[in-house]
């Protein structure tokens, strides 16, 4: 399996550096943004590093979260890659418009840590290539 690529859209130090190496020890390629640059300066970083699957938090200093999902689905070379939110937004209405706008997954961190949440997603990530690759041999 060659090495997954991971983009990371989280403000808070200490949880962006925990799932960063979370990630890192299973030889996930990881790159990450605090959300502080501009949408397009983003958009043109995650472009750049084209990763597998991104992961976002729906509050940040400079950017809305909910306006990164909606960027993300209108680039036509980005709208396939899984939005995993993992976000302090708990609300029924959050929830919902993050996956009515594409996102694939969402998580509230009050309900699961950054070790539980990363567990998670890699097992979400191991069963989709399972899928794929018994598609593979159809």
């Amino acid at each position: 399996m060659e090495n997954k690529k991971i983009f990371i859209i989280e403000d808070e130090a200490n949880l962006l550096y925990n799932l960063e190496s979370h990630f890192n020890i299973d030889q996930f390629i990881v790159e990450s943004s605090q959300g502080d640059e501009e949408l397009e300066e983003l958009i043109d970083r995650i472009k750049g590093f084209m990763p597998d699957y991104i992961i976002l938090d729906l509050i940040l200093p400079k950017i809305e979260g909910f306006d990164i999902i909606k960027r993300l689905k209108d680039e036509e070379e980005l709208m396939y890659i899984p939005i995993f939110v993992f976000t302090d937004l708990s609300d029924e209405d959050s929830k919902a418009r993050s996956l009515q706008m594409g996102a694939e997954y969402y998580f509230i961190k009050e309900e699961i840590d950054s070790y539980q949440f990363s567990e998670k997603v890699k097992k979400i990530i191991s069963n989709q290539e399972k899928v794929e690759e018994g598609e593979n041999l159809m």
